[in-house]
């Protein structure tokens, strides 16, 4: 077997391995963008209209007509830091007693865990027009932390949500002008969530709750891009997956008229909506060394309403996620025929709302700011590194929810959030 042959199905065993070592880290929402070390270093703009295995996420299409085969394959770590802090949050015990501020620490600094987001892909001709490929990517992945003294523990002391999404996709030339693509998008999907719960008397520690489950869905992805000589226009649509999750479910630390609700079940199910995708993109030649990019894309966000247990809680916890957008621009600049340079800046909308926002996911409206660049080692290897600054505005965290029979008013802030993801990856031909 030739080394042409092998290639594939060396780079697919490359990419499914380093998901064994995933992380989580800051996202919009939930929904991590650091699928290409190329695409960071111009804030993710034009990624739908470019060509090749890094783009194989964003648009099928991405790999039709292409004469030889190539791989990618990207990690980006991600530093994030924030105050969530109590401005006022209370809580009232039933039986008539007065509402009083919730006990603990009043400022949970850095909750949102660092991580290592690692993605890849690989491309393949089956003909001068048709393509295959598959790309390996954690989309939707996060983890926050609280002690277990924080104010917000009644709302979120540990959340886990982690992703593995693979995406056989085909890519078709047909004409000059125009490419097509197809793509099928097997999730997994692991999660943990956990919450500390209120005894009747606030003499009584705290009871806990953990829910913890994972599962296999799938969604698809079709995309098409029009071509000429100086152009590439570049549209996608990316499907709501419907996850459901099965695992167990345990109730410790109730006490007194609560002890009832201790439990322990096996087989318990949650399920929620991921958000589908439209993404419109265009990269326009300026001059022979000079391509300018630009990317939006709205998210149906308003899917991901519920997260809806199953027996024996048989209730649906709301989140209320809006539908949002993000819009990117960015340029690449050939300053040798090995040397090229990138940058772009991005402006996203949180799908989180006011009077909604809870702990769990403590995000906001950002700007991302990024630089990048890319390096021709040989005729068939490129390396890619990339940094971003990503700036958060300061928003309320003011959800009120009913916890063991207790009210929890929060009343809380997000302050100076921020994040610095830096990005490398290489890029192989064979």
């Amino acid at each position: 077997m030739s080394f042409r042959t092998k290639a594939p199905l060396l780079a697919v065993t490359a990419l499914v391995s380093a998901f064994g070592c995933a992380s989580t880290a800051y996202a919009d929402a939930f929904y991590l963008q650091a699928q290409s070390a190329r695409g960071a270093g111009r804030a993710f703009s034009g990624e739908a209209a470019d060509t090749g295995a890094a783009s194989l996420w964003w648009n099928p299409a991405a790999i039709a007509g292409i004469r030889d085969g190539s791989a990618t394959l990207s990690a980006s770590a991600i530093i994030p830091r924030g105050d969530v802090i109590d401005t006022g949050s209370q809580i009232c015990r039933p039986g008539g007693q007065p509402c009083t501020a919730i006990s603990g620490q009043s400022n949970s600094s850095d909750p949102v865990n660092k991580g290592v987001v690692p993605s890849g892909a690989v491309a393949y001709p089956l003909t001068d027009r048709i393509a295959v490929g598959l790309v390996v990517t954690s989309p939707f992945s996060f983890t926050t932390n609280y002690d277990a003294d924080s104010w917000a523990r009644y709302s979120a002391d540990k959340t886990r949500l982690r992703t593995i999404d693979i995406q056989p996709s085909i890519g078709v030339e047909l004409t000059d002008w125009l490419r097509v693509g197809g793509a099928l998008n097997v999730e997994y999907t692991d999660a943990i969530l956990s919450n500390a719960l209120p005894n009747v008397s606030a003499a009584q520690p705290d009871g806990r709750q953990e829910l913890s489950g994972d599962g296999w869905d799938l969604g698809w992805t079709a995309g098409v891009q029009l071509h000429n000589d100086f152009a590439t226009v570049g549209v996608t649509y990316k499907s709501s997956i419907r996850h459901k999750l099965k695992g167990d479910l345990v109730v410790t630390g109730l006490l007194g008229p609560l002890a009832g609700g201790n439990t322990e079940v096996s087989g318990a199910t949650a399920e929620f909506n991921t958000p589908g995708q439209v993404i419109v993109a265009g990269r326009v030649r300026a001059t022979d060394q000079l391509t300018l990019n630009a990317q939006v894309i709205a998210f149906n966000w308003s899917k991901f309403d519920t997260i809806d247990l199953g027996a024996p809680l048989n209730t649906s916890i709301p989140e209320n996620y809006r539908d949002s957008w993000s819009l990117a621009g960015g340029l690449d600049y050939d300053v040798t025929p090995k040397l090229t340079v990138r940058g772009g800046v991005q402006r996203t909308k949180t799908p989180t709302q006011d009077g909604q926002r809870d702990a769990r996911v403590p995000d906001a409206d950002r700007w991302t700011y990024a630089a990048g660049a890319s390096y021709q080692l040989t005729p068939r290897i490129a390396v890619d590194a990339a940094a971003q600054y990503v700036d958060f505005e300061n928003t309320t965290i003011d959800r009120a929810t009913l916890v063991a029979g207790s009210i929890i008013r929060t009343n809380g802030a997000l302050r100076d959030a921020s994040a610095i993801v830096t990005s490398l990856g290489a890029r192989v031909s064979f």
